[in-house]
């Protein structure tokens, strides 16, 4: 089991217990946001075993099936999560709605309180763990987790705020219009992470800082090729696919081009690892006279012509 399946099964034990413990004591209470931040807890929990399934399904190794790999299956995870919350935005206020027509009142805001509060911190720790493992590990399916988590800390505390509100002030409709603000701020969320995997799935570029870092690496080699073109990247899950074509000295051998492509990918993956890379390469025609405005190579001398004496 790697690095990232078992953050991810750390993901899905937290939002279990906290999940039942929502959903619980907002049944108890008869309260909107306690119930609204259960759901959103169990979204999470949801979220976490795409998570951890996609993220177990993406560690396998090219097959015949899959001869790119399978790294896609974490940004579909991240859409499935997405549309998840979707989901779950909905069904809070639709339940915040009713509330707001029917009001009702509040009970066990000391046991409201607790749970949020102890909410709020365990998601945090458990959030900032994904997220750093996401960094480490370039997963978007750990990312969304992360985020989901990060949302639900953002979220838990302002039901902590609302229920103190409620107790000071009697006013209950505070409770159901807490529940839309959590809705609302999760389909931004949602829409932010369907933005992210669809971005990957449509094969968009990898982002202009990485690819500056590939083309530094390209200028280190220059003065042993001629030029290159057509440098395309994209995206799959954690891993980067990058092709171009080199362009390379009419007297150079196989070997040395090879040995070249070689170290050009090592140092590559050392600045950006999980990065797969097709090279092209092909010889200069030292003869096509345009070498000095295009490439390193000078431009051939014109050919003396004879004289006829």
């Amino acid at each position: 089991m790697n690095k990232k399946v078992r953050v991810a099964l750390l993901s899905v034990a937290s939002n279990t217990v906290l999940t039942l413990g929502k959903l619980i004591t907002g049944l108890t209470m008869g309260s909107v946001s306690v119930l609204s931040e259960g759901f959103h807890s169990g979204v999470d929990l949801l979220a976490s075993l795409i998570a951890f399934f996609s993220l177990r399904q993406s560690a396998k190794p090219a097959d015949e099936k899959h001869q790119f790999g399978h790294g896609k299956f974490e940004n579909i995870a991240g859409i499935t999560e997405a549309l998840l919350i979707l989901l779950a935005a909905g069904i809070i206020i639709w339940r915040a709605g009713l509330k707001i027509i029917n009001p009702t009142p509040v009970e066990a805001l000391g046991i409201g309180a607790l749970v949020m509060g102890f909410s709020a911190g365990v998601n945090l720790v458990v959030s900032n763990i994904l997220l750093k493992t996401a960094k480490e590990t370039d997963s978007p399916a750990l990312a969304a987790d992360g985020w989901h988590l990060r949302t639900d800390v953002y979220t838990s505390f302002g039901v902590f705020v609302g229920i103190g509100a409620i107790h000071l002030t009697g006013l209950t409709v505070i409770d159901p219009l807490i529940g839309v603000a959590i809705a609302l701020l999760i389909v931004k969320v949602a829409f932010s992470l369907i933005r992210d995997s669809l971005q990957s799935i449509l094969d968009v570029s990898i982002p202009a800082e990485e690819e500056e870092i590939i083309r530094q690496v390209l200028d280190h080699f220059k003065d042993e090729y001629i030029e290159y073109h057509a440098l395309r990247t994209r995206r799959a899950g954690a891993e980067r696919h990058l092709d171009l074509h080199l362009v390379l000295p009419p007297d150079t051998t196989v070997a040395q081009g090879d040995a070249l492509v070689n170290r050009i990918k090592e140092m590559i993956e050392d600045r950006l690892p999980r990065t797969f890379m097709l090279v092209s390469t092909e010889p200069c025609r030292a003869d096509c006279g345009i070498c000095a405005q295009y490439c390193n190579l000078p431009e051939p001398a014109a050919p003396q012509t004879k004289s006829k004496n």
